[in-house]
């Protein structure tokens, strides 16, 4: 057969909607989960769960199988996985694009402050207590540990393996996409007075930063990292386009 072959790095809503367009063109393709929710979604696309083993491990695995393009549309925060792409991909011949949604944006009405690390947002919490939403995922909760004067709401895929590193805490456990109306019910329930986010950006979990801004809630936004310079799409069918131009010359 010919026509690429395609590596999709999966993990987020935009990844699903990639597969479902690669399965729809007929085009073949594999989708990758890091692994880090029990129960990720099913897709149309022959699947595999796991990490690669870095740079060198995810240039075998490119050769290995024949691919000719990957598509990185990993989480914003999966810098990890997004260098490990560029380099491997550097190092193999294989074409690179990113499925990027764009990042929030604060409005006129939000009280809204950007940090560069969660540590940074850590140490701007106030000094009295206050009711933190720490809508951050599980990883990194021990950044907040220091801070036993809060209470931490926490939304969560799986429910969390290990005891919550808070003397005051409350976990809820479900999935996306949210709505304005649970999310401004949940911060009215547990009285939130501060958010904690990471600038995911998209639609999925935008409206808890609405929520935020109706209730006059405090917005701390980690902004993502920096990532070397790639080809970015924000569009599956910018990135099908793609694709097709890099079919018809032969690439």
């Amino acid at each position: 057969m010919h026509g690429p072959i395609i590596l999709l790095l999966g993990g987020t809503g935009e990844a699903s909607q990639m597969a479902r367009a690669l399965a729809e063109s007929g085009l073949r393709a594999v989708f990758s989960y890091a692994g880090r929710t029990a129960a990720p979604r099913p897709q149309p696309l022959p699947t595999r769960i796991g990490g690669f083993g870095g740079v060198a491990g995810l240039a075998d695995y490119l050769r290995a199988h024949g691919i000719t393009h990957l598509i990185d549309a990993t989480h914003p925060f999966a810098a990890q996985m997004s260098r490990n792409a560029i380099e491997a991909c550097a190092a193999t011949g294989v074409k690179l694009i990113a499925l990027e949604r764009p990042a929030w944006q604060a409005e006129h009405s939000d009280d809204w402050q950007s940090f560069v690390s969660l540590e940074e947002a850590a140490a701007a919490l106030p000094e009295r207590p206050a009711r933190v939403f720490l809508a951050i995922g599980k990883q990194n909760l021990d950044l907040f540990a220091a801070r036993q004067d809060h209470f931490y709401l926490l939304r969560l895929v799986d429910a969390p393996v290990a005891p919550l590193p808070f003397r005051d805490a409350a976990c809820v456990i479900d999935r996306g996409p949210f709505s304005l109306e649970n999310d401004l019910a949940l911060l009215r329930a547990h009285r939130i007075t501060h958010l904690v986010a990471k600038n995911a950006g998209g639609i999925g979990a935008a409206a808890k930063l609405a929520a935020a801004r109706a209730l006059g809630v405090k917005i701390l936004m980690v902004e993502r990292p920096a990532l070397p310079a790639r080809r970015i799409a924000q569009s599956p069918e910018a990135v099908l386009a793609w694709l097709a131009h890099g079919a018809e010359r032969g690439v």
